[in-house]
């Protein structure tokens, strides 16, 4: 019987799940030695070998030699090396290195993918980016209050009573913890979804609330106001854990019934259900999902949520994203330990200050900005303009890569072994690459070391990847480095969940951190619907624009409510435009009950059926805490297509 190999899947998803892969087939399966996992996988870690073989893969380094709109040359890495160290000492002999820009995010999250690149970059002092497009608004908000935003880790749902995944469509976008939760419910737990949108998971819930979009403060104040008034409080836990209780209780008291209702639309009787069951079902997790956050209020609405357990004597009750509970030390591999970058500037905003002509070098990897970004119309303008030189170090031909001056090819993870750190669970293990890179595709590590040498600074960048590792992780893991590098499954160390990084050492339930650095101490609400906000979350089929080469575009379509549509004369299967005064993009018209009038849902970071992005009607203001994005509070109109 062959051994079996094993993987780790690095995509930028709740799960990080394993994989056992058929040496021969390369057929996949979910892992029993994570329990997460649970011996299954996604659409996408089942489909992932066929991302391996895809015709889209990119196997050789190519360049344009002529001009940004002629078409690519094949060449060989030699001279696609020399190529971009030469335009990288341009830069930084001509403007220095504040004019040099990396962008990355979570195309692929092990360790060595992720950060070792870092380790040229921040040695030269180039710009980067804030990282701000995705949890960063609620990270900092949670910090407010508990200092880390570290929360429950997903094996604790089998032990809870109440689940209440808010503004979490866990049933797609975190099927193993979905699962995990289905599975405490049929040994007696409740689940309860907060949503606007009926979604898979509110579906399948035993409770679902539907406030108006950017209304979740409201909806927790609420909450709060029937705990209070009810006398459903643990006392004895607020006085012993917390501070500034009395001035979040004078404004949960100015939340009266009525006025909530008003402004989230949900009825009374639900509101005080949901804080009764919040006091009478103990342990329970609050899941805060991403999305909820990515709003003009969001941050604001994960601060509001995030202290809604602690009311009813429940440590960290909440889960958001379980990085900062890790004692990982990325800066060891990245470099930041030692060396700073020039500037860093918003991730959001990023479309403005390429456009502008802030950057004449530009390096991208592990992420497809010309569709995850705001306004990607404004980005392909600056990526175009001749003073702007652009690589691309990438597994296939996306948007980003077909736009740039040099596309170097990178191996998938079934091509190269790295270690994967998850954001909800805590188990790890040794992605081994289970079949040679394809092509002339090289690893980060090669790639960083190479360059390196060609621009004299290698002594301090080139590393050995196992030390690189080991530096990183010594200090994070229950076992040793030998036994994770021969196979082990190990666990990261974890904070206490009584443990508060504040000030106070306490959960701050008025903030004097927020009020020191110029923000409201309380969660407040600071956002009003008018016309049709668009919303937008995962598909089951796609991890953000990957998987397209599986399962061919995401598809183009628009949910709207049934009254919206009757009123405005549009039919199923229609097309419209959506649109504002950013851009139109035309899209395929489904008719529910599942979204509220006024509101409109289609799958994130798809290309309408006229070729515009769907991020082009979406702005590059930032929240004001965290500067996250605004992708679900984007305000537009609707009309027919004409002809």
């Amino acid at each position: 019987m062959s051994e079996k190999l094993r993987l780790v899947c690095p995509r930028d998803c709740y799960d990080t799940c394993f994989i056992e892969v058929e040496p021969l087939s390369l057929r996949s399966r979910g892992s029993t030695l994570n329990p997460v996992t649970g011996g299954f996988l996604c659409p996408r870690g089942n489909e992932d070998r066929k991302r391996v073989f895809s015709k889209d893969r990119v196997l050789y380094p190519y360049a344009r030699l002529n001009g940004k709109t002629s078409d690519f040359i094949r060449i060989d890495w030699e001279t696609a090396l020399n190529l971009v160290a030469e335009k990288l000492s341009d830069t930084l002999r001509a403007h220095g290195p504040g004019r040099i820009l990396h962008i990355e995010y979570a195309g692929n999250m092990g360790l060595l993918t992720m950060y070792y690149p870092l380790r040229l970059w921040n040695r030269l002092g180039a710009a980067r980016t804030d990282w701000s497009i995705c949890s960063k608004s609620g990270h900092d908000a949670l910090s407010l209050h508990y200092g880390l935003s570290y929360g429950r880790l997903p094996t604790d749902i089998p032990s809870s009573k109440l689940l209440i995944f808010w503004g979490f469509n866990a049933a797609v976008s975190a099927p193993h913890i979905w699962r995990l939760a289905l599975d405490a419910r049929d040994n007696g737990s409740f689940i309860v979804s907060v949503d606007p949108r009926r979604s898979e998971t509110a579906k399948r819930s035993d409770f679902w609330i539907s406030p108006r979009p950017g209304s979740d403060v409201a909806l927790a104040y609420g909450v709060a106001y029937h705990l209070i008034t009810g006398e459903l409080l643990d006392y004895d836990f607020i006085e012993r854990y917390g501070e500034g209780f009395e001035a979040y209780r004078e404004e949960v008291l100015k939340w009266t019934p009525d006025r909530v209702e008003s402004i989230t639309g949900v009825d009374v009787y639900s509101v005080k259900r949901l804080a009764e069951l919040y006091a009478s079902l103990k342990p329970s997790i609050t899941l805060i999902g991403f999305g909820v956050q990515k709003r003009v209020a969001g941050a604001d609405i994960v601060r509001a949520v995030a202290l809604l357990p602690a009311l009813v004597g429940v440590h960290r009750g909440f889960y958001y994203s379980n990085s900062k509970g890790f004692f990982v030390n990325t800066a060891k591999i990245s470099l930041e330990d030692r060396f700073q970058p020039s500037r860093t500037v918003s991730q959001v905003a990023l479309a403005d200050l390429i456009e502008k002509g802030e950057f004449n070098f530009i390096f991208i990897y592990n992420s497809n900005p010309l569709l995850t970004l705001p306004r990607p119309d404004k980005l392909l303008r600056g990526f175009m303009r001749e003073d702007v030189f652009v690589v691309v170090h990438e597994t296939h031909w996306i948007e980003t890569a077909r736009a740039a001056d040099v596309v170097l090819p990178a191996p998938t993870f079934y091509e190269k072994t790295d270690v994967v750190i998850p954001y909800a669970h805590n188990y790890i293990m040794l992605s081994r690459s289970v079949l040679e890179p394809l092509g002339e595709s090289r690893d980060e590590v090669w790639l960083t070391c190479r360059l390196s040498e060609k621009l004299g600074v290698d002594r301090d960048v080139c590393l050995d990847r196992h030390e690189a590792l080991r530096l990183a992780l010594e200090e994070a893991i229950e076992g040793s480095i030998d036994e994770l590098f021969n196979g082990a499954v190990l666990t990261l160390k974890y904070r206490p969940l009584s443990e508060y990084q504040t000030p106070s050492g306490r959960i701050e339930f008025y903030s004097k951190t927020a009020e020191e650095k110029g923000f409201d101490p309380l969660p407040r609400v600071i956002e009003k619907q008018e016309g049709f906000v668009l919303l937008n979350s995962a598909h089951p089929l796609y991890t953000h624009t990957q998987f397209r080469d599986v399962y061919g575009a995401i598809p183009g379509i628009v949910h709207m409510n049934e009254h919206d549509a009757l009123e405005l004369g549009i039919s199923e299967g229609e097309t419209i435009e959506v649109y504002n005064n950013h851009g139109v993009v035309e899209l395929r018209v489904h008719i529910t009950q599942d979204v509220p009038r006024g509101v409109l849902w289609s799958p994130r970071e798809l290309i309408g059926l006229n070729g515009v992005a769907q991020n082009v009607l979406v702005g590059t203001e930032v929240q004001r805490l965290g500067g996250g994005p605004t992708f679900n509070s984007t305000k537009v109109m609707v009309r027919k297509k004409e002809g």
